[in-house]
């Protein structure tokens, strides 16, 4: 642990404690999960009858046709005691006819069936004591995970509660499950969430190699706008804040996963409603409706079954949008879709309405022109290169770009000539103004940069040189704004230079040690200035 730590503070960012757990490759979640859970509007109010409601109503809405396929029983569907061999039960009286029998129910709905646990010795509803019963899966991991299997489970949401264990532990636990629910040899998707009660360790770490889905945040609240940073409730506007920075992390088999919608509750307006599914679908989210299917209005449906903004969600490139700009009220986000198209959010985080715009070349597109098509309305329109919408208070404007050539981003680590060692994010950290270093090359993702246009980007931020550098400044990670600042050339003799300053990416004085830090030169090629992309 001392090792572990020292590195950390080192700036060894991806030397994160659990990193050498082995990658999930289990063949599920391809593209985000889709489907209901009961939590957001019942909590422990559920029973057999309730669940096979939602699922009759999910089929004749239209919502199974439109995608969603995962009816998922959230906490409390448990009978508080295990049986006399340490097995699961469904509750008697909530679930008389017990789990497999509503399993099957489901399938034959043609519908998956999902269900929720803890990794410790209690679940969520039984920490804050609002279920009796300790009838966590510590200790049980293999005998429940061949519990579920048996029941026929498709999905496990699996909910750390409490604020004990350190990453590591919780890592090395996550994997207790993972590992068992492989081994099982059923095709169950591994959704886990690091936050409740605990320190946000969600944003902290790639977990892709310990679970299908995992949580970015604390918990969604009906709510547009908590001011929470990271802590519970959450409002939809704080959880895009967190998250949009992680599109690094997600790709076919792993997701960040920003909680389930709130669409349909009555909490937010309309627009920002609609704001919430397109942002949903952009950030490449598990798309779990919380609502009651069985009342949704006319306007609750639209929104949930847009199939514009479901084909965008779903895929098969797996991607998450990535930040094109953002002022701290107009941002921008941009998905590269399978066939070549690119797809653009103009969000309007202020409160009145405004402008936003960018460019084709910005989300990397060339040519001369393109077609617009708005994901909310489906109406076309065409461009010889700019992107813009008057977007209302907290409204999101998302349009299919097609057309023209696409320039595909690519995704490399940076090597110094010097020292053959990368460039790296000191501790994975995302906060405006972080130094990057060098140091050894690991593969990790806070030493992946994704090149688009002129673009450079690591962890969801751009790289970016202080607004009127001089030679020695230090180069630094900030919000992507557009600006030419943010703008840079890879020479033909190695060097990155960038527009606005016409300096160099350069490692301090020469050094070649761990931990040197980047800065901004003269440039002059000398090998402490030529990087290589590989």
């Amino acid at each position: 642990m001392l090792a572990a730590g020292l590195l950390l503070l080192a700036g060894a960012a991806t030397v994160l404690p659990g990193s050498a757990a082995r990658a999930l490759d289990n063949g599920v979640a391809r593209t985000p999960p889709m489907g209901w859970n009961s939590w957001n509007t019942f909590g422990c109010n559920i029973s057999e009858t309730l669940i096979r409601q939602m699922a009759d109503a999910m089929v004749s809405s239209g919502m199974r046709d439109a995608g969603y396929q995962y009816v998922v029983v959230d906490d409390c569907w448990f009978n508080p005691n295990r049986d006399g061999s340490g097995n699961l039960q469904g509750d008697p009286t909530r679930f008389p006819s017990g789990m497999k029998a509503l399993g099957d129910y489901l399938h034959g709905k043609g519908l998956k069936f999902g269900i929720y646990q803890g990794p410790l010795d209690k679940t969520c509803a039984q920490y804050f004591n609002s279920y009796p019963g300790a009838t966590g899966s510590l200790g049980h991991e293999a005998q429940d995970a061949r519990q579920f299997a048996a029941w026929g489970v498709d999905y496990l949401k699996y909910d750390w509660c409490s604020p004990t264990g350190t990453i590591t532990e919780q890592v090395t636990t996550f994997a207790k499950m993972r590992d068992a629910l492989a081994a099982t040899g059923r095709p169950i998707v591994y959704s886990i969430n690091p936050n409740s009660v605990h320190a946000k360790t969600g944003p902290q770490r790639n977990w892709g190699d310990v679970a299908n889905l995992w949580r970015t945040t604390e918990d969604i609240s009906d709510a547009w706008d908590t001011g929470q940073t990271n802590g519970y409730p959450m409002g939809v506007k704080n959880i895009v804040d967190v998250t949009v920075p992680l599109a690094g992390y997600a790709r076919p088999g792993q997701f960040n996963d920003p909680d389930m919608m709130e669409v349909g509750r009555g909490g937010m307006t309309d627009t920002e409603q609609r704001s919430h599914f397109a942002l949903w679908a952009m950030l490449a989210s598990p798309l779990i409706a919380g609502n009651d299917l069985r009342s949704m209005s006319a306007a609750t449906q639209s929104i949930l079954k847009n199939p514009r903004l479901i084909a965008i969600n779903q895929d098969t490139l797996g991607l998450q949008s990535t930040p094109i700009s953002y002022d701290g009220t107009r941002r921008v986000l941009a998905k590269r879709l399978a066939n070549g198209d690119v797809t653009v959010a103009l969000f309007n985080q202020g409160g009145s309405a405004t402008t936003v715009s960018t460019s084709a070349a910005a989300i990397g597109k060339s040519g001369s022109s393109f077609t617009l098509q708005d994901a909310g309305s489906g109406a076309t329109t065409t461009t010889t290169g700019t992107i813009s919408a008057s977007v209302p208070a907290h409204g999101t404007v998302v349009y299919r770009v097609s057309g023209g050539t696409s320039t595909p981003a690519t995704t490399t680590t940076v090597v110094s000539a010097a020292s053959g060692r990368c460039l790296d994010v000191p501790n994975g950290a995302t906060a405006n103004g972080t130094q990057p270093v060098i140091w050894d090359c690991n593969g990790g993702t806070n030493q992946r940069w994704t090149t688009s246009g002129a673009s450079v980007q690591a962890l969801g931020k751009c790289l970016d040189a202080p607004s009127g550098a001089t030679a020695g400044a230090k180069v630094q990670l900030w919000d992507c704004t557009g600006g030419t600042n943010q703008q840079w050339t890879f020479a033909a003799d190695g060097t990155v230079r960038g527009t606005a300053s016409g300096l160099c990416l350069d490692v301090d004085h020469n050094l070649t040690a761990n931990g040197t830090v980047v800065l901004l030169w003269t440039c002059n090629a000398a090998a402490n200035q030529r990087w290589s992309r590989v």
